[in-house]
């Protein structure tokens, strides 16, 4: 297979300086890609600090022989998502391609998790996702092209003790973009999912030593993929650890129809209604919340015509 490049197109990457993000855009800026490296050089709680990831992102990948900019702009705010995409668009014309990487983590139990606490991971990964989707979308629209990754996780697929705010957060990344792969199907805009697990500084306080190798670089490949213009996939989830890629899904089970239901009739059918009938998953492109629908409005249709 010939090799493939990002030449000409421009890549924004929320969370760009360290972990994940620096490796998603290592390798985008290897293969031609313009960079614009966000990353206000927080805490992993989101305080402030005086190291400077972006800027020395944003000078390896020139010595390589790339061009990239440094953003320090907040994604947990329009305010700065639009000064991110501004500057993006400023300097190279365009914006092709978002991954937001940016995240926090202050963790605590349901019982005692402060309200702080969750506003401040909400605002950077749900509200920043947002945020920067609000302001790419327009343009990749109006120039019908553009690729989205956002990063969800594990967390937000199965849910995590002493961390409910960030599976909050990493769930609803799946409305936001299966929203934008529909709403984008018709102009190229292609949004998708990584679910990711690597050691990183969001490891910090879980216990690695008998983990296997899990790097950022064993992830990058997938999601740069999905940043190709090659890639036909949209509305899907792809898991990415430690060398095993995968796609994951939302699925149901037939289940059972009748009319009219009473409390007892559901809890002598519960097996039924839990596992029963065939396997169905509904791809969100192009409407598989029609396509649910449908599927049971057939179902009725079918009984009454018994």
């Amino acid at each position: 297979m010939d090799e493939l490049r990002f030449d000409g197109r421009v890549a924004v990457i929320t969370g760009g300086g360290r972990g994940l993000g620096r490796a998603h855009a290592l390798l985008l800026a290897r293969r031609g890609a313009k960079i614009v490296v966000n990353d206000p050089g927080v805490s992993m709680a989101g305080d402030p600090t005086d190291e400077g990831p972006a800027d020395a992102l944003v000078a390896e990948i020139k010595a390589l022989g790339g061009e990239a900019l440094a953003s320090t702009d907040s994604v947990a705010t329009p305010e700065g998502a639009r000064a991110i995409v501004g500057a993006a668009h400023e300097a190279f014309g365009r914006v092709d391609i978002l991954i937001h990487s940016a995240g926090n983590v202050r963790r605590g139990r349901l019982t005692e998790l402060s309200y702080e606490d969750f506003d401040a991971v909400l605002d950077v990964h749900l509200r920043g996702a947002f945020n920067m989707v609000r302001e790419c979308f327009p343009l990749m629209m109006a120039q019908r092209y553009g690729r989205i990754v956002l990063t969800s996780s594990i967390n937000g697929l199965y849910g995590k003790s002493d961390n409910v705010n960030y599976s909050i957060c990493k769930a609803g990344m799946m409305g936001l973009s299966n929203t934008a792969a529909i709403e984008g199907q018709n102009d190229d805009v292609r949004s998708n999912l990584i679910v990711p697990a690597a050691v990183t500084r969001m490891s910090e306080g879980i216990d690695t030593s008998k983990f296997p190798p899990m790097t950022p670089e064993q992830v990058a490949p997938m999601v740069a993929y999905l940043c190709h213009e090659s890639s036909t996939a949209t509305g899907e989830m792809y898991a990415a650890m430690g060398g095993r890629l995968a796609r994951a899904w939302i699925a149901e089970n037939a289940g059972v129809y009748r009319p009219d239901w009473s409390l007892e009739d559901v809890a002598g059918q519960i097996d039924m209604i839990r596992s029963g009938g065939e396997q169905l998953a509904f791809p969100p492109v192009p409407d598989g919340q029609l396509d649910h629908l449908m599927y049971g409005f057939g179902m009725i249709a079918r009984a009454g015509a018994d």
